[in-house]
């Protein structure tokens, strides 16, 4: 399995244990919740449902609206299918909540483990986002050293190219610290930080990509112990 392909499963299983969805349901909260995802058409998506459901982690069922019992008489077609998370499915999902390895903190899949943050635990959290601050410091080094080495052979354009890379990461790191002493204080909160840090993230090329907004996936009041 593709890192890629592992961060649209971990998402639609987030979803999923949620609520069931049809799969344009679904694909409309991974384009609009979470942003990394918005690239990402239906002939990606059914592949995974596909997967999904071989592996036993999620189950097909027929539409319950009105609308969908009447699809197939009225229109010639199926009635639309619902996934719906079967109980080794939120095992499995609970199993990749807990995951705190470097994957973590890559860009796409750090986006993807803080839209749900509201049903991870507060432990597994602190790891992840000072798992993500730690990889972001030691790429500030790295640009910080490069551009001391490289400045004088840049036009200026490039020079601010890279300077606004480092800001981006700068101010990324920085909104990392604010979420990381909330955490540690215990303040849930969060909603404030979490706006501005995506504003960030979708504005700058050097974060990772779209945030969920403060009222979309993301719920800071959730318990402090992984959701049941």
């Amino acid at each position: 399995m593709s890192r890629r392909s592992g961060i649209l499963e971990f998402a639609v299983l987030g979803l999923l244990r949620e609520s069931p969805m049809h799969g344009y349901e679904l694909r409309k909260r991974l384009n609009t919740s979470l942003g990394v995802f918005r690239a990402f058409s239906y002939g990606t998506l059914y592949p995974c449902l596909k997967t999904l459901v071989a592996s036993g982690w999620l189950i097909e069922e027929p539409g319950s609206t009105a609308e969908d019992a009447l699809a197939a008489p009225l229109a010639g077609r199926r009635a639309k299918i619902v996934y719906r998370l079967t109980a080794e499915g939120k095992e499995h999902f609970e199993e990749l909540l807990s995951q705190t390895g470097p994957d973590a903190y890559e860009d796409e899949h750090f986006a993807a483990r803080f839209a749900f943050f509201g049903q991870t635990s507060r432990d597994v959290r602190m790891r992840v986002l000072e798992g993500r601050r730690s990889r972001l410091e030691e790429r500030l080094e790295k640009m910080r050293a490069s551009l001391a080495r490289t400045r004088e052979r840049l036009d200026d354009y490039t020079l601010e190219l890279q300077r606004h890379g480092m800001e981006s990461v700068e101010r990324e790191v920085r909104w990392l610290n604010e979420l990381i002493e909330s955490e540690r204080a215990g303040r849930r909160d969060l909603k404030g930080s979490a706006s501005e840090g995506s504003a960030q993230q979708n504005t700058n090329n050097g974060a990772p990509g779209a945030l969920p907004r403060s009222g979309d996936s993301l719920r800071p009041d959730a318990s402090d112990d992984t959701a049941t």
